[in-house]
């Protein structure tokens, strides 16, 4: 079939690898997973069940970082994800040591996800995306094609980010942002009814943004706030939990900041 495949790969049961695809030492690909024609599987890949890699596409590559010594690290693939064309999965450094995607995401062509990110599961990154070194998106999270992410920076779960859009501060779960520079642009309320969120929860999450981005207090004390006159919920926590973990970096700002 013309795949190069080392001896030393673990390869599942039903995995089908096309022809000209290159799975290096140090590989793993669980069952059902199909590789495609000219795929290129490198050292310390873990790719689960059920996935599927596109051609032309790279996982396991050394990452772009020149701090980087040839330490070894890996690069996770969740169970049930799809990597379209020349979309790249750099492998981890001695930062984290490994690059995690979680299970049934999309990662669409020419993305770029590099070392040390950690991307949740149900994600989809639009045609084009570059994700930079330790990024974190948390699960449900929707980039539009040509999104770029700065290094370091934090993606909320549930979030829907506009096509073209360059995130340098962290984007609070819940929410559409979009114009440039990147901001506030009011709930994901599709996505949450799509995913079956109650009124209430979806209110709770109205109720905490409408003080952060609607209220004359900065965040700290809009966080305040919202700890002391609103009930404890998943929903409340979440959003209260991210901002403070990300203070350094701050989030986006309101559309009319």
């Amino acid at each position: 079939m013309n795949a190069f495949i080392h001896p030393n790969a673990k390869i599942g049961k039903d995995v089908i690898i096309d022809s000209f695809a290159y799975i290096d030492d140090n590989v793993e690909i669980g069952d059902g997973t199909h590789i495609f024609p000219n795929a290129t599987i490198l050292s310390g890949a873990r790719i689960g069940k059920n996935c599927r890699i596109f051609p032309s596409a790279v996982i396991s590559g050394i990452p772009q970082d020149l701090k980087f010594r040839g330490e070894e690290t890996t690069a996770v693939i969740g169970d049930g994800t799809t990597i379209r064309e020349c979309a790249t999965v750099n492998r981890g450094t001695a930062s984290k040591g490994t690059t995690i995607v979680g299970s049934n995401n999309l990662i669409m062509a020419y993305s770029h996800i590099a070392h040390d990110c950690v991307v949740g599961s149900n994600c989809i990154i639009g045609n084009a995306s570059q994700i930079a070194g330790e990024v974190k998106i948390d699960d449900w999270a929707i980039l539009g094609g040509g999104n770029l992410v700065h290094q370091f920076c934090h993606i909320g779960g549930h979030v829907m980010i506009q096509g073209g859009s360059r995130s340098s501060k962290d984007v609070p779960p819940y929410v559409t942002a979009g114009r440039d520079p990147l901001a506030y642009a009011g709930l994901n309320l599709i996505g949450l009814r799509r995913r079956n969120f109650t009124p209430e929860q979806i209110q709770t999450i109205q109720d905490c943004y409408r003080i952060i981005y609607q209220s004359a207090l900065n965040v700290s004390q809009a966080l305040e706030k919202i700890e002391a006159e609103m009930p404890s919920s998943f929903e409340r926590d979440y959003i209260v939990s991210f901002i403070k973990e990300g203070a350094a970096r701050g989030i986006i700002k309101g559309i009319n900041v």
